[in-house]
């Protein structure tokens, strides 16, 4: 499990339209050439921690 603790670095408020499109195209690139089978992150918030899990197989059921 990959640990953030410094989620915000220094940004505050929501994100911009730019900052969405360039997050989605960051997170493709990054799923698509360094995801091998599954990666969990986690990262600190204001309300605790938050947690993402990316896998390459969808959830049985």
């Amino acid at each position: 499990m990959i640990r953030r603790d410094d989620a915000t670095q220094g940004q505050t408020g929501p994100l911009s339209n730019a900052e969405v499109q360039q997050f989605v195209n960051l997170l493709r690139r990054y799923l698509h050439y360094e995801l091998d089978q599954w990666e969990n992150l986690v990262t600190e918030s204001d309300y605790g921690p938050i947690y993402a899990s990316f896998t390459n197989k969808l959830p049985d059921g």
